[in-house]
């Protein structure tokens, strides 16, 4: 994997990482190679736009709770969320594990109670990127792209009634665990569905991917309203992400056959 350039003596200087532990600076797995450790500090490149902002001020006041926790920002010298085009934010031990689908759902339901009454940010509105196209896809707010499989599951939306709020969009392998710890909810993706939305994608996700049988994620989604309709709206949500990506193949959509069929049996 390429990774990007390291953040400079001078960022990590600004975020207070002292001068003994810049020669320590190493490059974290994931994250696309572009995030770097220092210490007890997690650094990653920043767009410093609306989206970061926002993250950055809700997190830095977010109660912690038995349930959940989540890496605090780190300000630069001058209270600046973003230097040089770079964030940072508390390093949290832990490691992720998408088989624990339970734990996950579990943490989640913490997070989103957590973060309910928070207003709709502004910054979803300016979104482009093939995620938030997606999201919108997948709620009937932009118009298909072409594809079998996608018309197939949008002939089956139906309305839902469940009230939309801010929630995590993609929580299985953004939750770490640590024993004798609170889980710990990283790389928060926002987007202003209904909770039950997050869990279909976690759950349409463990099927696709991590081996949850397609019954099984079925029988999770409908012990909650709107279940059944929130997994169809998640495998178009992801589905139209990998088609934007230009990565949906035939081994993506044979991989996904099996949990389509089953969302709309």
């Amino acid at each position: 994997m390429t990774t990007a350039m390291p953040p400079s003596n001078a960022v990590l200087a600004d975020f207070g990482i002292p001068a003994a532990d810049h020669e320590e600076l190493r490059n974290l797995p994931g994250g696309r190679g572009l995030t770097w450790r220092a210490a007890d500090t997690v650094l990653r490149p920043s767009a410093g736009d609306g989206e970061t902002l926002w993250k950055a001020n809700v997190l830095a006041h977010l109660p912690h709770t038995s349930p959940f926790r989540t890496p605090r920002p780190i300000p630069s010298a001058s209270g600046a969320w973003t230097i040089a085009g770079w964030e940072a934010w508390e390093w949290l031990p832990g490691h992720t594990d998408e088989t624990r689908v339970a734990d996950v759902l579990a943490t989640a339901a913490a997070f989103h109670r957590a973060v309910a009454d928070l207003d709709r940010p502004d910054f979803l509105d300016a979104a482009r990127d093939p995620w938030a196209r997606s999201d919108r896809i997948a709620w009937q707010e932009e118009d298909l792209p072409p594809g079998d499989t996608l018309r197939r599951l949008a002939d089956a939306f139906r309305p839902v009634a469940a009230p939309a709020q801010i929630i995590h969009g993609d929580l299985l392998g953004n939750v770490m665990f640590e024993r004798g710890q609170p889980p710990v909810i990283i790389d928060w993706a926002p987007y202003w569905r209904p909770v039950g939305f997050a869990d279909a994608i976690v759950l349409a996700d463990a099927a696709c991917w991590h081996r949850l049988a397609p019954a099984d994620m079925l029988r999770l989604a409908d012990d909650r309203a709107d279940g059944r309709q929130h997994i169809i709206r998640a495998l178009a949500f992801r589905i139209a992400t990998f088609q934007l990506l230009g990565v949906w193949d035939a081994a993506m959509e044979a991989r996904h056959a099996p949990v389509v069929t089953a969302a709309l049996s």
